[in-house]
């Protein structure tokens, strides 16, 4: 019989993927963040090992592992060469029992519908902007402008690009045509909220902790095509947002604001069934928090807002990361 053992005790095993499509600067970068987030939590008393996830072989891979021994920080974002497989991973993982940073799999499938996303936040009364999915480039009723066009399927801004930012119903329709024909799913249009932009984390589960607010701060984007969070600004250094766009931390906001702005999101949290973190995307427009969209398993490399956010608050790197695994120790046979 087992005997109840501490979170830092049991060891860690961190899942990430590494697709032989990606270009040098993505393979390198996924490969340095990962082996940074090891050291951190080496320093903390974590026993860490990596678990490369290369092909689609992901449950013989990790039927190497016993399910008892180890606590796993999924950071594996998809199956290699398997699109829209965040999900599927998150199933994997708890098909062999294992116990896994993050949220489940029907959280998470549920949160890259965006379709589902807009439904539910309308049905409990939750600030989005007006939408409407359409499945072909004709677009009559849409009368609301200016207007963004994005995939109706896709995490991380995949088809997000100063294009996506239309002002009449010529260019509405054709990036609409564009959004179907290249990704091969309808489009979701949205009233453009030209205002303030913020992403922010949430920490914990039965308690949550909301780190402070990161700011994208548009303030040299003078064309209005260029104030959003494109696929570039996030993962192109060297692109023209990369370069323009910046992140204030924390963003300055009034105290009923950000009173406002924490229930808005603590309650995502709940009705979406996150687990262990999230990070949130808002736009605020005359006084009125709109939410854009919910990541279930957000990014935490060292140069994400969240990792920025919790560093304002003194938390290392290596901290939020082992706050993450002793969330996840909370499910653990062994230490629940």
């Amino acid at each position: 019989m087992h005997s109840r053992r501490d979170a830092a005790e049991l060891p860690v095993l961190v899942i990430y993927n590494l697709d032989s499509a990606w270009d040098r600067y993505e393979k390198r970068n996924q490969t340095v963040e990962v082996r940074r987030m090891q050291n951190s939590l080496d320093q903390l008393g974590h026993p860490v090992s990596l678990l490369k996830i290369t092909d689609d072989k992901l449950h013989e891979t990790l039927s190497e592992y016993q399910p008892d021994e180890w606590i796993i920080m999924n950071l594996c974002e998809e199956i290699p060469g398997q699109p829209h497989s965040e999900a599927e991973v998150a199933a994997a993982l708890e098909q062999r029992n294992m116990v896994y940073t993050g949220s489940s799999p029907e959280t998470i499938c549920n949160c890259e519908n965006k379709h589902y996303v807009k439904q539910t936040l309308v049905e409990h009364g939750l600030p989005t902007p007006l939408w409407r999915i359409y499945e072909k480039p004709s677009a009559a009723n849409w009368k609301k402008f200016p207007a963004i066009v994005k995939p109706a399927s896709e995490h991380c801004s995949l088809g997000v690009s100063s294009e996506s930012v239309v002002l009449d119903r010529t260019e509405l329709e054709r990036q609409i045509d564009f959004i179907i024909r290249s990704f091969d799913q309808p489009a979701i249009v949205e009233d453009f909220i030209d205002g303030r932009e913020f992403h922010v984390s949430l920490l914990g589960n039965d308690s949550l902790l909301m780190l402070p607010p990161a700011e994208m701060d548009y303030s040299r984007c003078t064309d209005i095509h260029d104030r959003l969070c494109t696929y570039d600004a996030k993962f192109k250094p060297g692109s023209k947002h990369y370069e323009i766009i910046g992140t204030q931390v924390p963003a300055r906001l009034t105290a009923w604001e950000l009173g406002d702005l924490e229930r808005i999101c603590v309650e995502c949290f709940r009705v979406f069934e996150c687990r262990d973190y999230a990070r949130l995307d808002i736009r605020l427009r005359n006084g009125v928090f709109y939410v854009l969209d919910i990541n279930p398993n957000p990014d935490i490399s060292s140069n994400a807002s969240m990792a920025y956010a919790a560093k304002h608050i003194g938390m290392s790197f290596g901290e939020l990361g082992s706050r993450l695994i002793r969330l996840a120790a909370s499910r653990h046979p062994l230490l629940a």
